[in-house]
């Protein structure tokens, strides 16, 4: 198997695949659907002589049987409009599209950039395998998406929850699937994701890299996205009865890398995510055993055994709020610690503020 193309950081590739569903978008939206011909009540030809910007069209020949009722001869064509296609011909271009993906997964006829990126692999296999989930299991409603810039770097800082980190996920495909301008996440992802087997290299592959400011920080002044959750493993972990609530989120670091790359902060809430496993318990014990931060225990598991690994179907919204610029500091600004405390607990303020402004909209946890 041939290894696959390392594409140089500095390369832009960005935009590559997003032109291409933006198209597929405008298509599937306004091409190939044909509007009918409308039809008019019966005047006189005098009248329709008289009609401002009339022109003559040719009249189907006596005997035709067509004028006055309508009617088309079988298998004629109109003009403009998709000849008849029973399906074949979609289906014979998705297996063409799929055989041509494995072969170039074979062959190593692929990129991927400097921290292992792969778009393709992203874009058509992982996307997928997330979507059903998103759409029909969390039915997740997104708001603010205007929020993130259309075009050079942005910082996204969330609230992070929910035992298991699939808040991350829904997030990357919120971002994926919703943004006019085909924007794709750059998710900051602590050190136990890549030092678990399969986990490591599904993570690289869709985009993640280590939670560093120099990752971040290179990553940011490419012009990419990049999804930050300052909670940590405190956020993710925290018990039930303090749901919504905000852990700290460190010592500012991530205001620093966002200075330093001068790219706005956009803050982000995200409700559904605390109730998918309510952890009602923690066992430390097995927690150090097993090298984990924590070992949940939640109503289901680990007393129904895999089964209690579902997380329950809530209901999910994701607001981005108004991004906050960082356009006005000072080069040497990402050095003051005053500066990074105010900014830091704003950024909080915001996040907590419309988790409870949510909170109070929301009807049902699972409606």
């Amino acid at each position: 198997m041939a290894d696959a193309k390392v594409i140089p950081f500095d390369d832009d590739r960005s935009r590559v695949g997003g032109s291409s569903r933006a198209a597929r978008r405008r298509s599937s939206a306004g091409v190939g659907r044909a509007q009918g011909p409308v039809t008019a009540p019966a005047v006189g030809t005098a009248a329709v002589s008289a009609l401002p910007g009339r022109q003559d069209v040719p009249r189907p020949q006596e005997g035709s049987g067509a004028e006055g009722s309508g009617a088309e001869e079988p298998g004629a064509e109109r003009p403009g409009w998709p000849a008849p296609d029973d399906g074949r011909a979609g289906w014979e271009r998705r297996l063409a599209g799929g055989l041509a993906f494995l072969r170039r997964r074979v062959t190593g006829e692929y990129d991927v950039d400097e921290f292992g990126y792969d778009e393709e692999l992203t874009d058509q296999v992982l996307m997928s395998l997330l979507r059903p989930v998103y759409e029909k299991y969390f039915r997740v409603e997104v708001k603010g998406i205007e929020n993130i810039p259309s075009e050079g770097g942005a910082l996204i800082v969330s609230n992070h929850s929910g035992t298991l980190p699939l808040d991350g996920l829904m997030l990357q495909v919120a971002v994926h699937d919703n943004h006019p301008a085909d924007r794709h996440l750059r998710l900051l992802a602590a050190d136990l994701v890549f030092m678990l087997p399969v986990v490591n290299e599904l993570a690289r592959k869709a985009g993640h890299t280590l939670a560093c400011s120099e990752d971040a920080e290179r990553l940011l002044r490419r012009g990419e996205v990049v999804g930050v959750m300052p909670e940590g493993f405190k956020g993710i972990g925290k018990p039930f009865g303090e749901r919504y609530k905000l852990q700290r989120f460190g010592r500012g670091g991530f205001v620093s890398t966002a200075l330093r790359a001068g790219v706005p902060i956009v803050p982000c809430s995200i409700v559904g995510a605390e109730e998918i496993y309510p952890m009602i318990g923690n066992s430390k014990t097995l927690a150090r055993l097993l090298g984990f931060p924590y070992f949940p225990i939640t109503p289901t598991f680990p007393w129904l055994g895999p089964l209690g690994a579902v997380p329950l179907p809530t209901k999910w919204t994701i607001q981005f709020g108004e991004p906050i610029s960082t356009s006005g500091y000072p080069l040497e600004a990402a050095e003051d610690p005053m500066l990074m405390f105010n900014l830091t607990d704003q950024v909080r303020e915001q996040i907590q503020h419309t988790l409870y402004k949510l909170l109070v909209q929301r009807r049902s946890v699972f409606f």
